[in-house]
């Protein structure tokens, strides 16, 4: 399922996949660019291939990469940064295909990948979000130890 409005060249995509998104930037003729891993033994997009340390920047069908998953068109950078002009953005994005590219889930992801390629910056607000919950995580768990009766005690015996 995607938006009513067809993407235009330059717009992200942004694909729900269980537990995580994944992204891609809108070329032409339902065509996009994005991230995939270098084997085939991985599916482009799955939760697999976040453990490669290096991807593959493909070329590929709109409807190849959703693999049946709900998508949208979402540049919600542009309030926070200027898009570079589309031309410029296309011939960018088609300078990197098929190019082997270094992958980390932390700081060179899909969506740093294809908002380096609309903004000129490389930025992963799900990279964000996802330190944000487990610091929150932590900060409880720390908190219920730290009330537990004697705990006091126990940190002093040490």
């Amino acid at each position: 399922v995607g938006p009513l409005v067809p993407p235009r060249p330059g717009d992200l995509i942004e694909i729900f996949r269980i537990g995580y998104e994944h992204w891609a930037i809108y070329v032409e003729d339902d065509c996009v660019v994005h991230l995939a891993p270098p084997s085939e033994e991985f599916e482009a997009g799955s939760i697999s291939s976040i453990f490669s340390n290096r991807a593959v920047v493909k070329y590929s069908r709109l409807e190849d990469v959703l693999h049946g998953c709900s998508w949208k068109i979402n540049n919600k950078l542009d309030a926070t940064y200027l898009p570079l002009p589309v031309d410029k953005i296309i011939r960018r994005t088609k300078k990197m295909i098929n190019k082997m590219v270094q992958y980390s889930l932390i700081d060179r992801n899909c969506e740093h990948f294809v908002n380096d390629l609309r903004y000129g910056v490389s930025r992963s607000q799900q990279v964000g979000r996802l330190w944000l919950r487990r610091e929150r995580e932590a900060g409880s768990r720390l908190r219920a130890v730290s009330t537990e009766p004697d705990a006091g005690l126990e940190l002093t015996k040490l």
